[in-house]
């Protein structure tokens, strides 16, 4: 079984393509970079209307078939800025369409989780889920993959990336923050704030915007992100005591970040459990962890009518996962 899987949320336009064993047989992207400022959804929707259909090509030329050899095609539905889902589900209904194949919409959140699992080879992993967007805490329990915190207002990404373009660092922000947190020698305090099992970054950002009027830049990076990864760990820690997985997977474009992986590493051991990142290559986001997850949920028997919309707030936890006891899709 061939699955070709078509990633459009928000920057990036993705198209994978996987087979049933779980091989990579494709991984092509193009990702909207602004001049200045954040996105403009718009601005990345029409890149992606663009190049999308070159982007489709070249991963069918990289996987050395056709579209007669696919066996479904899968898009993202959501989350996600709404222009861009739109262009992404026109280019995969028009695929289903022409080539008379089943269409599949994908949850973005839980394909993260899935590409996750298959890289790493995990089964039943507490879930660290960390990106522009989104910041949720996940395990899989009676049928879905719920969500035991989640942010407030802005996800990590959002809060790392808002900051950088405040002092004048461009868009992506986070690994340049990283570089610059190492060169940090003072702690500023800044407000830190978790609530129950949720937590909430609006405050961090505009006292951490403050502070870089008063102390060094270096500083305040290393302080930003100590007091945000410590917020991440406190949640994440409470939903693995209540758990008891015995793996974390760190999924998400944030995923990246060393320190952020060192926090989580000690929360983890810390209660018996391995933590395990996702490569960076399937950090951001990718039109593979569409293609997976879709395979997925068509080997259990799900499709899609063409007229199928999308969904911009499409929660983590509104989705059956049917398929999660097959550790075979072709069985």
């Amino acid at each position: 079984m061939i699955v070709l899987g078509i990633e459009s949320t928000a920057h990036t336009f993705g198209v994978g393509i996987v087979d049933s064993k779980g091989h990579i047989l494709a991984d092509q992207r193009i990702q909207h970079r602004p001049k200045e400022g954040g996105i403009r959804p718009r601005d990345a929707a029409q890149m992606m209307s663009e190049h999308g259909a070159e982007i489709v090509k070249r991963a069918l030329d990289e996987a050395n078939i056709n579209m007669k050899d696919v066996d479904a095609v899968a898009f993202a539905m959501g989350p996600g800025l709404g222009p861009c889902l739109r262009t992404g589900a026109i280019v995969a209904r028009f695929l289903a369409k022409k080539y008379n194949k089943p269409l599949v919409g994908v949850n973005h959140c839980i394909a993260h989780i899935e590409i996750g699992k298959l890289v790493q080879q995990l089964q039943d992993p507490l879930v660290v889920y960390l990106s522009g967007a989104n910041t949720q805490i996940i395990a899989l329990a009676n049928g879905r993959y719920r969500i035991f915190g989640e942010t407030l207002d802005i996800g990590l990404g959002n809060l790392l990336d808002s900051w950088g373009r405040a002092v004048g660092i461009p868009f992506p922000a986070g690994p340049k923050i990283e570089e610059l947190a190492k060169k940090g020698k003072k702690f500023i305090p800044l407000p830190y704030t978790v609530k129950g099992s949720d937590l909430a970054f609006s405050g961090l950002y505009t006292a951490a915007v403050r502070a870089t009027e008063k102390h060094d830049i270096a500083d305040v990076a290393y302080s930003l992100q100590e007091v945000a990864f410590s917020m991440v760990a406190e949640v994440a820690e409470r939903a693995l005591a209540h758990t008891e997985k015995e793996e974390v997977l760190l999924v998400g474009g944030v995923a990246a970040n060393k320190r952020l992986q060192e926090i989580m590493r000690i929360m983890a051991e810390g209660h018996g459990a391995s933590l395990h990142v996702v490569p960076m290559k399937y950090a951001a986001d990718n039109g593979v962890m569409i293609a997976w997850t879709g395979l997925l949920m068509y080997s259990a028997g799900i499709t899609m009518p063409l007229s199928t919309p999308i969904n911009p707030k499409f929660r983590t936890d509104q989705v059956d996962v049917i398929w999660a006891d097959s550790e075979n899709p072709d069985a």
